[in-house]
């Protein structure tokens, strides 16, 4: 055969090809991806064969995965070439090379979706969503039908935890495009987000009926079900997952997660094998590594087990930027502002509502067992852990990229009662759609908040603030073992553990000292010595009566979303409190981090 002919047979084979995944796409997404990607072997950057493992990649919910296609698919076909310069920096992650092309081409043709739409991908990169969301809001403004564009807008304001706004999107996709089942999974999540649990499982399982082979749908559907307390389901969810992609870190992880699923040999083998793939991610590796440090503390091998522990946090460390330094400046300005005198000239300011009650502190510190009892009083519903002072910090403090760039927390000086009435009221907003049960109290559980008590006593000065408080070592090891999902950077090194521990501590002490009473502390081995005791003056604190229901918290069916969600709905047992001793001889950078902390314990050292 000549090699026009050969070449002729070649295209036309490829066009079939491409047809049969262009027809698979709409009833088998996984299928279609892997005919795109079969073509993509051929030809490496195919323009139409990327758009259509994007729009596979989309269906089932990966959507980074699905822009990086998207890209690929523009530099091999505009023919603009400043745009094709754009988008092979982004493919590249060369985000500055990126952002500065696209400015430049939005000077000239300030109306360029396909521009606006990479410099918003730019924004998300890099961070700075508020800039990434404002985008994507003008680009669906100028071309509605651009439902790329529509679909990143939705993933960003659920991003941004705004998640109803993100759900009104998503029905705008959903009304062309019903059975599309990233669409419908990403609006499960918003869901889940807000509370509407019995929605997102319907709507995952619906997902999952008509595309089972979709492992990561089934990782959400599974986390939606442990919140509601449907574990044996969950487990069957998770576990379809890792059948469906046993390299999934994050799906053995929630196995361990849950804390009463005991690995068997052959799953533990299982693991150890794909840890020897050299083609695993880190991600991948990492959670693997944190469910095997599990496996093995349940077989009693401690020391196997922090080495899988400590093998993992490294991997998941090396992908942050905390900073301790961070942390201690933030401590310090706020002890620095934060005065008796400052404090005295805005007493009576903010919002008088009374409803909030915030639970702060460290992850694992007993928080969610603080917050189990008192949402079991007919007064008081639990919520989940609001993103909404942090949010409001955020503001305050401009667009710095750092705690130390930030004009917070010295900008509330700036404000005057109605500013800070203004703030209190917004949280109160904020705070209403994760409220369904119409009782006059709610819980914010967000640990992270004791940085902000300034905040928030001045914005809802007749809030209740309880701190949880655990055992350093005990808290701390507890952190260390633990993989969260986001937000709790410090947590991947001992010596940043003693080092937040040390500097919470020092600002809980600081507010002990200009406002005194205001916080509660709840010491957690104090708690399970004597839970009747503990629970009478948390009560107390908070202005309740007594009710029977709070000792029986474990008989309370609400949803829990934090890592203690199966713990909280047994009995309370005293082996976990001391469990840390297991590990002692590996604690050492923790311990010294800590200093004084350690042996002062449950007080604050000088105190």
């Amino acid at each position: 055969m000549s090699g026009a002919g050969a070449a002729t047979e070649t295209f036309g084979a490829l066009e079939i090809a491409l047809e049969h995944a262009a027809r698979l796409l709409t009833v088998d997404a996984a299928a279609a991806e892997a005919q795109a990607r079969e073509i993509l072997k051929v030809v490496h950057d195919h323009p139409q064969a990327l758009r259509l493992l994007g729009a596979a990649l989309r269906r089932q919910g990966e959507i980074e995965a699905a822009e990086a296609a998207y890209l690929r698919s523009v530099k091999g076909s505009v023919a603009d070439p400043e745009l094709v310069r754009a988008a092979a920096a982004l493919c590249e992650n060369r985000l500055s090379v990126a952002e500065q092309a696209l400015r430049a081409i939005l000077m000239a043709r300030p109306t360029d979706v396909a521009a606006i739409r990479m410099l918003a991908e730019t924004g998300m990169r890099l961070g700075r969503y508020d800039d990434a969301e404002n985008l994507l809001a003008r680009c669906v403004e100028l071309a509605p039908g651009f439902t790329a564009a529509r679909h990143n807008y939705a993933t960003v304001l659920y991003r941004q935890n705004k998640s109803q706004a993100a759900i009104a999107e998503v029905d705008r996709l959903l009304a062309d495009d019903p059975a599309n089942p990233g669409y419908r999974n990403l609006k499960a999540a918003a869901l889940a987000r807000i509370g509407e649990y019995e929605q997102a499982i319907a709507l995952y399982a619906a997902v999952l009926k008509d595309q089972p082979r979709q492992p990561k749908v089934w990782m959400s559907y599974g986390h939606a079900l442990k919140t509601v307390g449907r574990q044996s389901e969950c487990v069957d969810a998770y576990r379809r997952c890792v059948a469906l992609a046993p390299q999934f870190g994050e799906a053995w992880w929630s196995l361990a997660n849950l804390k009463t699923v005991n690995f068997g040999d052959a799953d533990v083998a299982a693991m150890a094998d794909q840890l020897r793939r050299a083609d695993l991610s880190d991600e991948d590796r990492f959670h693997l590594e944190f469910a095997l440090g599990k496996a093995r503390e349940d077989a009693g091998d401690f020391e196997a087990s922090f080495g899988h522990y400590e093998r993992g946090n490294a991997l998941r460390r090396q992908g942050l930027d905390y900073e301790a330094d961070e942390t201690r400046d933030q401590v310090d300005r706020a002890r620095a502002l934060f005065t008796p005198a400052f404090l005295d000239a805005r007493a009576g300011q903010g919002s008088s509502a009374p409803d909030p009650i915030f639970i702060v502190g460290l992850p694992r510190s007993g928080s969610t067992l603080v917050e189990q009892i008192l949402a079991s009083h007919s007064q008081v519903e639990g919520t989940q852990e609001l993103p909404d002072i942090i949010a409001l910090a955020r503001r305050l403090g401009g667009r710095a990229r750092r705690a130390s760039e930030s004009l917070y927390p010295e900008a509330l000086a700036e404000l005057g009662p109605r500013e800070l009435t203004a703030l209190g009221e917004e949280y109160m907003a904020r705070a209403e759609v994760h409220r369904k049960l119409g009782r006059p109290f709610f819980i914010d559980k967000m640990p992270n908040n004791w940085a902000h008590l300034g905040l928030i006593h001045l914005a809802l000065p007749n809030a209740k603030i309880i701190d949880a408080r655990r055992h350093p070592l005990g808290c701390g090891f507890s952190g260390f073992k633990q993989h969260f999902a986001r937000g709790q950077g410090f947590t991947y090194d001992l010596t940043d553990i003693g080092r937040y521990y040390a500097d919470y501590v020092a600002l809980m002490a600081h507010f002990d000292a200009v406002l005194p009473g205001r916080v509660h502390r709840v010491i957690y081995e104090q708690m399970v010595a004597d839970p009747e005791a503990e629970t009478r003056a948390l009560l107390a604190h908070c202005g309740l009566p007594f009710e029977d229901a709070c000792l029986r918290f474990y008989e309370n069916d609400r949803a829990v979303r934090t890592a203690s969600s199966e713990q909280v709905r047994r009995p309370i047992f005293t082996d976990a409190a001391d469990h840390w001793r297991n590990y002692d001889p590996w604690l050492g950078p923790l311990k010294a981090a800590l200093g004084p902390v350690l042996d002062a314990y449950p007080r604050a050292p000088g105190t």
